[in-house]
């Protein structure tokens, strides 16, 4: 079976509970924390900077931290990133001036390094540096916000970069973000994806915090996965 991941965005979660919502979502059987960082300039809207990376892993998350950069320029706050516990950091190409260099950057800084394409940016960016990725984060929706739905196209993406990855026979990881929901993530599970990022898919279902709501959630996620 592959190795599914389930990495809840806790830019959904419920930020003046947020050390608690993470330690409920782990305990219910998520794997990696996803930490979308938006700076109102590549994006429209923003979020959250290493100093909440920082907290979280003083508050005791010891789970891999994913954070991707929603950000431009990127290197200048990488290092920062990096030092607040940071596992893997992810950056969109447009972001970066020099996408083999910031990719390097990660790597020094001891972390692992991802690109993230979105929804019309094309995959041939990868052409060149596949081998200092090690992760791919598919955009399913336009970057910005949370709770909008999937795009249909990016299934024919997945496929694609699933070839690659597999052409290549590196260690690669291949994440889906956006409009991640029960009644869809086993048919984008099919489509080549092993690492499903959701964030009001997941939380909006526990808005009172009960470990046992994201059991419940997490576990019909696991359900639908389980028959791919």
């Amino acid at each position: 079976m592959t190795d599914f991941a389930i990495a809840p965005s806790i830019l959904s979660a419920d930020f003046a509970r947020l050390g608690e919502e993470v330690d409920n979502v782990l305990a219910s059987g998520a794997d990696i924390v996803h930490f979308d960082v938006m700076d109102n300039h590549y994006v429209p809207n923003l979020t959250i900077g290493p100093l909440v990376c920082d907290a979280l892993r003083n508050h005791g998350v010891t789970a891999p931290i994913d954070v991707h950069l929603m950000v431009k320029p990127v290197d200048r706050i990488i290092p920062d990133f990096a030092k607040a516990g940071a596992s893997y950091i992810t950056f969109h190409p447009e972001a970066s001036e020099h996408i083999d260099r910031t990719l390097g950057l990660i790597k020094e800084q001891g972390c692992k390094s991802g690109l993230v394409f979105n929804p019309s940016t094309p995959l041939s960016h990868l052409d060149y540096v596949l081998d200092k990725v090690d992760m791919i984060l598919l955009m399913s929706v336009n970057p910005g916000f949370g709770g909008q739905s999937f795009i249909p196209a990016t299934l024919g993406k997945l496929r694609q970069a699933r070839k690659i990855i597999d052409d290549s026979g590196l260690d690669i990881r291949l994440e889906i973000d956006g409009g991640v929901k029960v009644d869809n993530i086993g048919e984008i599970a099919a489509a080549g994806a092993d690492t499903f990022v959701a964030g009001s898919g997941i939380f909006s279902f526990a808005q009172s915090g009960d470990a046992n709501t994201y059991d419940t959630i997490l576990g019909q996620f696991r359900k639908e996965l389980a028959k791919v």
